[in-house]
């Protein structure tokens, strides 16, 4: 480059320069070329740099006191636009009063307040009482007063459980258990059924162009049924899905456990004598129905292994790790998708990963299964079932029969 060239594009460079300096670095900058200036160089650095001429006096000022602000500031403490909650005299006072005629409580906790006021709504009453703020100062007075934006928080139990804390540490007791030996501890459950068809559903996807579903979600429309049913290893973190199609019964659930045993699990406990299996206590895992203890006991036979059944207490079902560990994650995958084939429903669960190292088996189960089956009197008879001494309503076993 030439010596011409660069003379030419220096105050191009200097303006380079400065634009990519801090403020604070601007500040200091401009008042050390000022006062290389002398008596005209505040206004000449301001109309150069666009600066105000204030700002150019205060950089003067930092560097002649040779008092600056700390590297890890800006600007010295107390310096910048005070806020309006600090500027407007009792407006803290005026906001709370206001709410008051739009605040409820919590009978059950006299701390727990809470208003349905917008942020504009508040704008325009505290307007009426000469108080002109923007929707962002409202929002630091939200924050001022101990109010922030909350989800209900489902945690509290609609009815109170005999043995439910006992019960939660036998489970405990027998994770440990089962941990130490190394043998599979399985945390089972159906999901909510879906309906397979061209049906709305929760959540938002990317996409070019509006996606059009039916305006009704009738099941007559529907062109099938779709019945998610996982089980999930939680030393390994993996969840088996199975789709089911027919219907969620004791059965389809024994099914779908001999499936991926024989094909997946069996494989990683090549040496484990017994299995625990943690489920709630309603539906196709039912605690009361003794078609579910048939099944388990079939189960048993089947794969010769040893299965230990603890339920979780009624209203609890949520601690259930495959809940929280496994189906969460699941439905996140498919949010926002249409079901319009069961094709679709098995790639998009399979491809569920978290930063944890969750993976997903999906197996389809093309059995047609009946309701409403009763135990056959031969195993009622028998009663094989081994019943925990510990609340045997929720905890029992079944040993297989020698082949």
């Amino acid at each position: 480059m030439k010596k011409s060239d660069f003379n030419y594009n220096i105050e191009k460079y200097e303006m380079l320069f400065f634009e990519n300096l801090s403020e604070k670095d601007r500040r200091l900058y401009a008042g050390l070329e000022a006062i290389k200036i002398g008596y005209y160089g505040v206004k000449t650095i301001s109309d150069k740099y666009k600066l105000h001429k204030h700002t150019v006096r205060t950089g003067q000022k930092e560097l002649l006191s040779e008092i600056l602000v700390p590297a890890n500031q800006i600007r010295k403490k107390g310096g910048g636009r005070k806020k309006k909650i600090d500027t407007v005299k009792d407006i803290v006072f005026i906001f709370i009063t206001l709410l008051t005629n739009f605040t409820a409580g919590n009978p059950m906790s006299c701390g727990i307040l809470w208003t349905n006021l917008t942020c504009l709504q508040v704008c325009n009453l505290l307007k009426e009482h000469s108080v002109k703020v923007s929707v962002n100062v409202v929002k630091q007075l939200f924050k001022e007063c101990g109010y922030v934006k909350r989800k209900l928080f489902k945690n509290r139990t609609l009815k109170v459980v005999q043995n439910r804390n006992e019960q939660f540490e036998y489970i405990a007791k027998l994770q440990d258990k089962f941990t130490k030996e190394k043998s599979p501890r399985l945390s089972i459950d159906t999901k909510k059924k879906e309906m397979l068809g061209n049906f709305y559903r929760d959540g938002k996807i990317y996409t070019r162009e509006a996606l059009e579903v039916n305006d009704h979600d009738f099941n007559s429309f529907a062109e099938g049924i779709i019945i998610p049913h996982g089980i999930y290893d939680i030393e390994h973190n993996k969840c088996y899905l199975t789709i089911g199609k027919s219907k969620d019964t004791a059965e389809f659930v024994c099914d779908n456990l001999e499936y991926h045993w024989n094909n997946s699990l069996k494989k990683i406990y090549p040496d484990a004598k017994k299995m625990l299996l943690l489920c709630d206590g309603g539906g196709s895992n039912s605690c009361l129905h003794y078609v579910v203890k048939e099944q388990l006991q079939k189960l048993s036979d089947n794969i010769q292994m040893e299965i230990v059944v603890a339920h979780y207490p009624a209203y609890c079902s949520k601690w259930n790790p495959i809940e929280h560990k496994a189906f969460c994650h699941i439905t996140r995958s498919w949010q926002g998708v249409v079901f319009d084939s069961y094709q679709i429903v098995k790639e998009l669960a399979m491809k569920t990963i978290t930063k944890t190292g969750l993976t997903v088996e999906v197996n389809i189960n093309e059995k047609e299964y009946k309701t409403g089956k009763k135990a056959s009197d031969e195993f009622l008879e028998l009663m094989p079932v081994e019943f925990d001494e510990i609340i045997p309503k929720w905890n029992y076993s079944f040993k297989p029969k020698l082949l």
